[in-house]
């Protein structure tokens, strides 16, 4: 396990990053959100407003954090997504994988939402590309995340 950076795109500097619960249930259930692409950051900075800030942290793994991570989209992380969306709280300290974007969110919920069968969740996803995320659920999880530095960002879109 080897060092890396993470991103956390922001409205604000977050030198401490905490576990907030929000009102709706994200991929991974409540947690502190990073990414290792920097461009996927800077798209969570700016999504409120043209300027953001990219939050870098250094990562450093650990054997004695509880980690799952999925390396692409499978049946199991599904199964992990629905959970998680649905409410249920899992007790790992970090979960990693790919992120349900806008479109494959949609989907996921429609599977949630029983309007659409398994089948044609994977038949819809098969031709988008997810993108990365990294959560952090608990408060040892975040100690294996230092803070570096705050980048100012604007969407050049």
């Amino acid at each position: 396990m080897q060092n890396r950076l993470v991103y956390h795109g922001s409205a604000v500097i977050v030198q401490f990053p905490e576990i907030r619960i929000h009102k709706y249930n994200k991929d991974f259930y409540y947690g502190f959100y990073c990414t290792d692409i920097k461009e996927q950051a800077v798209r969570w900075a700016t999504r409120h407003g043209g300027t953001g800030i990219i939050n870098v942290y250094k990562y450093t793994p650990s054997d004695s954090l509880k980690t799952k991570v999925f390396d692409e989209m499978t049946e199991e992380w599904l199964d992990f997504i629905v959970d998680c969306r649905l409410g249920k709280p899992h007790d790992y300290d970090i979960v990693e994988g790919p992120m349900a974007d806008d479109t494959i969110f949609n989907y996921v919920q429609n599977y949630v939402d029983g309007k659409i069968s398994r089948e044609a969740f994977w038949a819809l996803a098969k031709f988008k590309h997810p993108t990365h995320q990294i959560s952090f659920h608990t408060a040892k999880a975040l100690s294996a995340i230092e803070y570096v530095e705050s980048i100012e960002v604007t969407d050049e879109r």
